[in-house]
């Protein structure tokens, strides 16, 4: 089964109301790479108003069904992965459906919903969210462990008629960002790992080319509820309140999933945006490259990025208090304990991080660690353990 995005609809105040699942039947690597991706958002847009997305095509009612929710950002590359996998296992359908990483989760947490696979761009979420909440069903953790499987850098993404196209680089974009006549799109930071991470690597920035307003420049007066920034014990805390709304005159852009800030961007309804590379690279976009001192993509740099951390407000973690502290970007997976099907996702995630997998994913640019680690190695299925290598104790 092709798979399925999730499209979170907003408001006029950047409300995101509740997603919407919508039909992805064009969501092929073949396609996404040729198609102009408004085009496609249109199209991702179609609901299946009779069967829904995750019901069985005709005639394949025999398969396994094997269900992937996954972080936004690896649409293009596990839409490849699943052509590769079903064609060295045609007795398993994958049924893959796409959020911002945040939201990948609650869909196995709260809506408790029959998941085999959950892959988010942020591994840290996964003991966050998923070790310490229980499925009512079970008593059982929703899971205790995720292997670290793969990177990404973040970076700037924007076309060839973008304002100041012709002007813009890896000195001077911050100061073309805060221009009023830009419109800058930015990821939700309470849904999608971008948002949070793209405060992140404001932060960082400033210390970076030595300006200390750098955040606030770019981000005062922009929202109804502001964002808070404050410095003390080498340790930089962004603070996000629980209503993230812009205001009537902001130039910047809040949608729920950074995904969602292609289709703007080729309309020409933003001119640039906060994205992974491997997101731009998969769409021909532009981009203008971060340094590594603030990429969040570089091991070199771990111990900088965690002087900065992201705190935030949002009721819908009452239970957890959520709190990002800067890091290598590192995409985890798991199998929650609720899986239906934990054996055939165990399955897809061996071929994942098998040369074949890692095939798939070069070519769609997107950066795998080159020893996958695994935490809560005990817990992982014994047939994934060679895949990985345990964590370092701290």
């Amino acid at each position: 089964m092709k798979p399925t995005l999730a499209v979170s609809f907003i408001n006029e105040n950047c409300q995101i109301r509740p997603p919407v699942e919508c039909l992805a039947w064009v969501c092929t690597s073949s396609i996404m790479k040729t198609l102009p991706f408004n085009f496609l958002a249109v199209l991702f847009c179609l609901i299946n108003l009779t069967t829904g997305c995750a019901g069985t095509s005709a005639g394949r009612t025999d398969k396994t069904p094997v269900v992937v929710f996954a972080a936004g950002s690896l649409i293009i590359p596990f839409a490849d992965l699943e052509k590769a996998f079903e064609s060295k296992y045609p007795n398993i359908d994958i049924q893959a459906q796409y959020h911002g990483s945040i939201q990948v989760i609650r869909h196995a947490t709260e809506l408790h919903e029959p998941i085999d696979v959950v892959a988010t761009a942020d591994a840290s979420l996964l003991p966050m969210l998923m070790y310490v909440t229980k499925d009512p069903d079970t008593g059982l953790p929703y899971s205790d462990w995720y292997i670290r499987f793969a990177s990404n850098r973040l970076a700037i993404a924007y076309q060839a008629e973008s304002l100041y196209a012709s002007e813009i680089n890896a000195d001077n974009w911050h100061e073309i960002l805060t221009r009023p006549e830009v419109k800058v799109g930015l990821a939700d930071p309470r849904f999608d790992a971008v948002g949070y991470r793209a405060l992140m690597a404001y932060a960082l920035a400033g210390d970076y080319y030595h300006q200390p307003t750098l955040f606030t420049d770019m981000f005062k007066g922009q929202f109804n509820f502001p964002l808070g920034i404050f410095s003390g014990n080498n340790l930089t805390t962004i603070t996000v309140p629980e209503i993230l709304e812009t205001k009537t005159n902001s130039h910047i852009i809040l949608r729920g999933a950074s995904i969602e800030l292609i289709a703007l961007l080729e309309s020409g309804d933003l001119d640039y945006a906060f994205e992974y590379e491997s997101v731009i690279s998969q769409h021909a976009l532009k981009i203008v490259e971060l340094p590594a001192a603030f990429n969040l993509g570089e091991e070199a740099n771990q111990q900088n990025y965690s002087t900065v951390r992201v705190d935030e407000a949002f009721q819908r973690f009452a239970s957890v208090k959520p709190i990002f502290r800067g890091e290598r970007i590192g995409y985890g997976i798991t199998i929650p304990s609720s899986a239906p099907h934990p054996e055939e996702a165990a399955m897809f995630i061996a071929f994942l991080l098998s040369p074949e997998g890692r095939e798939v994913m070069q070519k769609d640019s997107h950066p795998m660690f080159t020893t996958a680690i695994g935490d809560g190695y005990q817990n992982i299925p014994a047939s994934l353990q060679e895949y990985c290598t345990p964590v370092e104790s701290p």
